[in-house]
């Protein structure tokens, strides 16, 4: 019988966009990165080419959560384009963004698998990005690999990823939001449903079906000594200009 595990990932930079169901002029983003976002890059650090879904097929088949540690803010953009052949103007598009959020992603799956993941996001083939190529990682996006255990479990323990500057100005809350997959067996009549299952990434036509996901919450782990980014913050220096003129 394989082993089951858990591969947790930090999603956090200065802009972060997780679109669902952007059409046409309008790209939005979802308010927490999608399963086919995560997917990606996942299969991106793999080196698994769009069109390739036999090799996507077991990514897509792992079971996905996310625990909202800092929701960040919406921001709206404008983007200019030219057709890559006619050189043509394209329209005026929006642009959607999470700025300054942090997420906790995790899939749970077969042990031989996530290693494989987890080794391969320390040494990508294809960089990582949140969800865009403009939105690079603040850090390393590779958490742990914890093994024998579940999303819920892993979810409700690994310390809270919020920033340092974030954790300073905002009390820690009683409890954080989890979006997660239900388990095998487990009932469905309380959960939504999100067109972000990936079936193929394919530039000649991705497609996504549905997938149920339950909210739940867990109260806030404490986090980890240092926490992240700890060791450079970029806004101390702003911090204290500010304190000196008040």
């Amino acid at each position: 019988m394989n082993r089951t595990s858990v591969l947790a990932l930090r999603l956090a930079g200065p802009l972060q966009s997780w679109g669902a169901s952007s059409r046409f002029t309008r790209r939005t983003t979802e308010s927490a990165p999608t399963k086919s976002g995560v997917i990606g890059l996942l299969a991106a650090a793999a080196g698994i080419e769009r069109g390739d879904d036999e090799r996507l097929a077991p990514l897509a088949g792992l079971r996905f959560a996310v625990r909202m540690d800092q929701p960040g803010t919406r921001i709206r953009d404008f983007h200019t384009a030219h057709h890559g052949v006619t050189g043509a103007s394209m329209p005026l598009s929006e642009r959607f963004y999470l700025a300054d959020a942090a997420f906790v992603a995790a899939v749970e799956g077969d042990h031989a698998l996530l290693t494989g993941l987890r080794d391969a996001l320390r040494t990508p083939v294809y960089p990582p990005y949140l969800g865009r190529r403009s939105c690079p990682p603040a850090e390393p996006v590779d958490l742990a690999l914890y093994e024998d255990t579940r999303l819920e479990d892993v979810l409700a323990s690994v310390p809270w990823q919020a920033s340092a500057w974030y954790r300073r100005r905002h009390q820690t809350p009683q409890a954080l939001t989890v979006l997660r997959e239900t388990a095998a067996g487990e009932s469905d009549t309380a959960a939504d449903v999100q067109r972000d299952q990936p079936v193929t990434f394919d530039a000649a036509g991705r497609r996504h079906a549905l997938r149920t996901v339950v909210t739940d919450s867990v109260s806030t782990p404490i986090p980890s000594v240092g926490g992240p980014q700890e060791a450079h913050d970029p806004f101390a220096a702003l911090e204290a200009m500010e304190n000196e003129s008040a």
